[in-house]
């Protein structure tokens, strides 16, 4: 399975332990966390990494760097993790690399501030649904967004998904929205 995608302007790959350096640019970030459980100091998300690298599914099911294609940079994360519904985060040791994980599985995607507002955000979930439906087979893929974050919401709209109302997950409750396979355009 390839697991390095490209899209127009981005270059995607598997999250590696040595993306910490872009761990730590996102999450102490005060407004990449505004809506995504507040920053984290540096130790913690070093600490971390060894768990948010893991991968299940044949490596299907994971986090993703994101990268300008011109220049290198790093500039955000993407990922296709299992949708956690009472706990604040992904249960990591939960992901086996011979099998896809149970129920819902979800689509994010994080970007650097300077990223912000050039579309980059519906680049990556598109690509990354087209990954989802036909690379890993997914049959729908959920995203969970805070309810004040509308550039996110925007984002989900343009790339096919449907609004299904509130649901608990991460813990809290937030807007939920679907995209089946069958409903997925590509373009």
């Amino acid at each position: 399975m390839n697991l390095e995608l490209e899209t127009e302007r981005l270059r995607l790959s598997p999250l590696a332990l040595d993306d910490a350096d872009l761990a730590v640019a996102l999450w102490t970030d005060p407004r990449v966390a505004n809506f995504n459980g507040g920053v984290a100091t540096e130790e913690d998300l070093r600490e971390e990494m060894p768990l948010t690298t893991r991968r299940g599914a044949e490596g299907a099911i994971g986090i993703w760097c994101v990268r300008d294609k011109d220049s290198g940079r790093k500039i955000g994360s993407t990922y296709l993790l299992p949708l956690p519904i009472a706990a604040d985060d992904v249960d990591y040791a939960s992901l086996r690399l011979d099998r896809m994980p149970k129920g819902d599985i979800e689509l994010g995607y994080f970007l650097t501030p300077p990223a912000w507002g050039k579309g980059l955000a519906t680049e990556i979930s598109r690509r990354m649904l087209r990954f989802a439906f036909d690379t890993a087979g997914l049959e729908e893929v959920v995203a969970a967004v805070h309810a004040d974050n509308l550039a996110s919401q925007n984002v989900l709209n343009k790339s096919g998904f449907s609004y299904t109302g509130i649901a608990d997950c991460w813990g809290r409750s937030f807007p939920l929205y679907r995209l089946a396979r069958a409903d997925f355009s590509p373009v």
